[in-house]
C-alpha cells in the first residue's frame, strides 16, 4: 500500500508508504489525492497531517518510473502540490529524516511545517541535469530566502533541517522539534486546525534588496562554475522568476525550464549515470539473500603507493588493518606514507585530530604474514608479475585462516590463474583499485570462474562500507577498464605516427571533456607501466600492433611525472606539463624511420578515434559475458577514467551519436592504411544492434 490513512482524534494522518525512500511514483501520488478527498469530506476531520513511513519524508520522485510514461501522468506532482495547496482544512507536514526534491516540493505546499531536527533537506535535482519542477523554484524562495533558496537548488547540496531553520525571516519550517515528530506535528495540528484563512508559501513575498545586481553576479558565478552543464544556470533563472513575475507566471517559466532541461543530452546522460550506479550493484545470477561473510579486519599485503591507499579504505570505515612488507624500510615508508596523508588532512580541516588519532590506532604494520591470520579479508597489492604474485599467494594460502576472502589488487593478470595458486579458489577475487585508491570511488570486482556467491555478495557490500562504486567484471586481460583503455591509448600512439603531437591529442581529448588527455594521464601513471604491458603482450600476443613511439620514449627513461620527463617536460615539485623539443624531435625521427610524411589531423578526428575505440571493445565485453551491461562500462569510465560526466560514458554516448552513425564512422576508420583495419571491424553485438534498430542501454 503507498499510502495509509487515519484519523486520530480530529486530524487525519496520511503517511506515505513507498519504500525505501517514499517515493513518488504514480501510485503514491493517486493515494495522495484519494486519502486528501477523503479528509475533506469527513466532518470529523479539523487538520491533515502528512508525513512518512519508515526512514524519510520522501525522497521525491521514484527513480523505478524514470523515463517511463508513469512519471508525468495525471495526478502528476504539480496537480498533487497544486491540490494540498488548495485543501479547506490546514495540512502539516511531519517531516523527518529525508525529505529531497518532489518531497520538500510536497512539504512546500503543505500550509505549515514540523520538522525533526537532523533531518537532511535538498532540492538535488540540478545533478539530474534538470530543475524542480512543482514548484520548488518559486515556493522555496518565498519560504526561505531569495539568496539562500538559490543556493540550495543551484547545487542541489544537502543541508540540515536546523541550519535552514536559523535563517533570518524564514517560513519554511514552523516548528523544529528533538523528539517524536509526527506527536508534534498532531499537536500543532490542534492548534492550529480553526486558523483561517490559511496561510500558503505561494501567497508570500519573493523579494531581493538588490534583485538586478544580485542576480547578475550569481549569473556569473554559476557560469564559471557549471560549464557543460545547462541546468544551474536555468535554475537562476527559475529563481529570478520567482522575484520578478507573479507566481503563476513563475510557474509556467520553470515548467518551460524543466521541459527545455528534459530533453538536453547533459540530462539524459546524468540520469543514465544516476540510474546505472544503482543498476551496478545488481549480479543478475547472485541469488537472492546470498549470506555475507562478516568483515572485521582486513589485511593488505604491499605498503607500496597503492597499497597504502587501499588500507587508508579501510581505516576510513573504522576496520582494523594490518598492512604487510617484506622489507622494514619499505614498511615504514608506507605506514609514514599513510600518516602524512592524514595529517595533510588535518591541515587542510578535512579531517579532526580525534578522528586521526582513531584511524591511526586502527592501523599496524608487520613484516610477518603469521600476522594476517585473523584477517577476513586479505587484499594482495605488489607488483604487477605473475611470478610475484604467485610466491604471495602461496604465502597468504598458508597463513590466512579458512574462510577469509583473498583479493588481488591486480589490473590485468588473470584471477583465475592467481586464483590457482591457492587450495582454495572459491575464495578469490579481484579488488581492482584504482590511484590514489583513498581517492578514487571506482573498485572492479573481477569474478574469477570459481569465486562463491558469498564472496562476490561480500565483496559488493563491502564496497559500499568503503564508499566505492563497485562494478563487476569477468576475467580477462585488462578487465573492463584497462581492456578498453589500451585501445585508446593504441589509437593515440598511431595518431602521434601520422602526424599529432601529444599535446594536439590531449587538448583535443581534454576539449571533448576528459578530465586527463592519454600522454598527460600516462605521465602522471608512469609510462614504464603500460611498456611492462607491451613487452608482456608482445610474448602473447604478437599480432597486436603498436607505435613504437612509446617504447623509443622509455628507452630514453622519460617514464613521466617521476623522472621529470616523459610525453612532457616537467619541473622539480610541480606537475605542469611542458611541451618538450626532445620528444618532438624523437616523433620526427620514428616517422622518419617509417617513412611517414607528417599530415594535418583534425581534432575531431582524433575524439572519433579515441572514444570509438573504447566503444567498439566495449562491445566485444558485452558480447563475451566480461561487463554485464553497457551502464556498467559507462561507470568504470564515468568514476575511474575521467570521462565526462555530462556525455554519460563512452556506451551512453555512442547511444546519442546514434549506433548506425557509429557503425559507419567504424568502417571508415578501418580504410585508414595507418591504423589497425581489424580493429576497427565492427563487434557483432553492435552489428546486432544496428540491425534491430536498438542501442546499448536500451
Amino acid at each position: 500500500m503507498s499510502t495509509l490513512y487515519e484519523v486520530r482524534g480530529s486530524s487525519a494522518v496520511i503517511t506515505l508508504n513507498n519504500p525505501p525512500v517514499n517515493g513518488l511514483g504514480l501510485a503514491t501520488r493517486q493515494a495522495i489525492v484519494a486519502a486528501i478527498e477523503r479528509a475533506e469530506a469527513d466532518p470529523v476531520v479539523t487538520a491533515v497531517v502528512m508525513t512518512g513511513a519508515g526512514a524519510a519524508f520522501s525522497g521525491g520522485a521514484d527513480i523505478k518510473e524514470f523515463g517511463s510514461p508513469k512519471a508525468m501522468s495525471e495526478p502528476n506532482l504539480p496537480s498533487v502540490v497544486a491540490l494540498v495547496e488548495a485543501c479547506s482544512k490546514p495540512v502539516v507536514a511531519a517531516v523527518h529524516s529525508v525529505c529531497m526534491g518532489g518531497g520538500l516540493e510536497l512539504a512546500l505546499s503543505c500550509h505549515y511545517r514540523v520538522v525533526a531536527a537532523g533531518t537532511k533537506v535538498a532540492l538535488p535535482e540540478v545533478k539530474l541535469g534538470l530543475l524542480p519542477g512543482a514548484g520548488g523554484t518559486q515556493r522555496l524562495p518565498r519560504a526561505l530566502g531569495v539568496e539562500a533558496a538559490l543556493n540550495l537548488i543551484v547545487s542541489g547540496e544537502i543541508v540540515a533541517a536546523e541550519l535552514l531553520a536559523q535563517v533570518p525571516g524564514q517560513k519554511l519550517f514552523d516548528r523544529v522539534v528533538a523528539g517524536e515528530v509526527l506527536e508534534a506535528a498532531l499537536a500543532f495540528a490542534a492548534e492550529v486546525a480553526a486558523q483561517r484563512p490559511l496561510p500558503r508559501v505561494r501567497d508570500l513575498p519573493a523579494t531581493h534588496a538588490n534583485p538586478e545586481a544580485f542576480f547578475q553576479f550569481a549569473r556569473n558565478m554559476v557560469a564559471a562554475q557549471s560549464r557543460n552543464f545547462p541546468a544551474p544556470l536555468r535554475c537562476l533563472e527559475a529563481v529570478a522568476a520567482a522575484v520578478n513575475l507573479p507566481f503563476e507566471q513563475g510557474l509556467r517559466a520553470e515548467r518551460e525550464g524543466f521541459a527545455a532541461l528534459m530533453i538536453t543530452p547533459e540530462s539524459k546522460a546524468l540520469r543514465h549515470a544516476f540510474v546505472a550506479e544503482r543498476a551496478a550493484s545488481k549480479i543478475a545470477d547472485l541469488p537472492p539473500g546470498t549470506p555475507l561473510r562478516e568483515i572485521r579486519q582486513v589485511a593488505v599485503i604491499g605498503a607500496g603507493t597503492m597499497g597504502s591507499g587501499i588500507a587508508m579504505n579501510f581505516l576510513n570505515a573504522g576496520l582494523p588493518v594490518v598492512l604487510v612488507e617484506s622489507q622494514a624500510e619499505a614498511l615504514e615508508r608506507g605506514l609514514a606514507r599513510i600518516r602524512g596523508a592524514y595529517e595533510a588532512q588535518l591541515s587542510k580541516g578535512k579531517l579532526k585530530q580525534d578522528k586521526l588519532d582513531a584511524r591511526l590506532a586502527l592501523l599496524r604494520g608487520s613484516l610477518s604474514y603469521a600476522d594476517i591470520a585473523e584477517a577476513d579479508l586479505v587484499i594482495e597489492a605488489v607488483f604487477e608479475d605473475l611470478d610475484v604474485k604467485r610466491q604471495v599467494f602461496e604465502q597468504i594460502d598458508a597463513a590466512a585462516k579458512p574462510g577469509a576472502i583473498l583479493a588481488s589488487n591486480t589490473s590485468t593478470l588473470d584471477i583465475n590463474t592467481i586464483a590457482g595458486f591457492t587450495r582454495r579458489p572459491q575464495d578469490v577475487l579481484g579488488l581492482h583499485f584504482f590511484s590514489p585508491a583513498q581517492v578514487m570511488k571506482l573498485l572492479e570486482v573481477v569474478r574469477g570462474a570459481a569465486t562463491g556467491h558469498d564472496v562476490l555478495a561480500t565483496a559488493m557490500a563491502l564496497a559500499k562500507k568503503i564508499r566505492k562504486t563497485a562494478v563487476v567484471a569477468g576475467v580477462c586481460d585488462g578487465f573492463i577498464g584497462n581492456r578498453m583503455i589500451e585501445q585508446y591509448a593504441r589509437q593515440a600512439g598511431f595518431l602521434l605516427d601520422e602526424g599529432c603531437s601529444p599535446e594536439q591529442v590531449d587538448r583535443a581529448a581534454e576539449a571533448f571533456g576528459f578530465a586527463m588527455g592519454p600522454f598527460r594521464m600516462n605521465d602522471l601513471a608512469g609510462n614504464d607501466i603500460s611498456w611492462a604491458i607491451r613487452k608482456r603482450r608482445a610474448i602473447e600476443r604478437p599480432e597486436q600492433r603498436y607505435s613504437q613511439s612509446a617504447d623509443r620514449l622509455c628507452e630514453r627513461g622519460r617514464f613521466g611525472q617521476k623522472t621529470q620527463a616523459g610525453w612532457y617536460d616537467y619541473r622539480p615539485g610541480r606537475r605542469e606539463a611542458l611541451p618538450s623539443p626532445e620528444v618532438a624531435a624523437l616523433l620526427a625521427e620514428h616517422r622518419a624511420a617509417l617513412g611517414l610524411q607528417p599530415r594535418q589531423i583534425r581534432d575531431e578526428e582524433i575524439v572519433e578515434r579515441l572514444v570509438l575505440a573504447l566503444v567498439n571493445e566495449g562491445a566485444r565485453l558485452l558480447e563475451e559475458g566480461i561487463a554485464q551491461r553497457a551502464s556498467d562500462i559507462d561507470m568504470v569510465y564515468l568514476s575511474g577514467y575521467g570521462f565526462p560526466l555530462w556525455r554519460g560514458g563512452p556506451m551512453c554516448y555512442a547511444d546519442s551519436l546514434g549506433l548506425f552513425n557509429v557503425l559507419q564512422a567504424m568502417k571508415r576508420l578501418a580504410r585508414n592504411p595507418m591504423d589497425d583495419a581489424a580493429f576497427w571491424e565492427p563487434a557483432p553485438l553492435l552489428q546486432r544492434l544496428v540491425a534491430q534498430g536498438k542501442s546499448f542501454n536500451g
